[in-house]
């Protein structure tokens, strides 16, 4: 099993629980697929670089998760399917990226623990 990162941008007319609705499916692809999902990040909305669909923000949301190659197609198809999202992305974690990732999210539960940054908010 490979590890993978994706992060998707949700449209922003979209309700809290619509959104929450949305990152659910997403959870349950995964692991519904034998996928194990190591980390979930909640980056809220944000101001997109440019326009997509009239749209100048969106949800930004990103999961980590060990599955092998060919579920990602059948993950990246469920995202083109599905009209909440409208932009998305899935990368390969080589062992330096996984490395790298595992030492991020260590270092925002310390921030987090000594009241610094609130950046690993989840919607649950």
């Amino acid at each position: 099993m490979n590890q993978y990162e994706t992060v998707f941008i949700a449209t922003p007319v979209l309700s809290e629980p619509q959104v929450k609705e949305a990152v659910k499916k997403f959870k349950d692809i995964i692991t519904d697929n034998g996928g194990e999902l190591i980390h979930e990040e909640d980056w809220g909305m944000k101001k997109l670089a440019y326009p997509i669909n009239k749209k100048s923000t969106g949800f930004y949301y990103l999961f980590e998760f060990k599955s092998t190659p060919a579920f990602v197609d059948k993950l990246e198809t469920e995202f083109r399917r599905d009209e909440k999202i409208i932009r998305f992305m899935t990368v390969k974690l080589d062992k330096y990226a996984a490395e790298y990732s595992l030492k991020r999210r260590n270092l925002l539960k310390q921030k987090n623990r000594k009241g610094g940054l609130n950046h690993d908010r989840k919607f649950e």
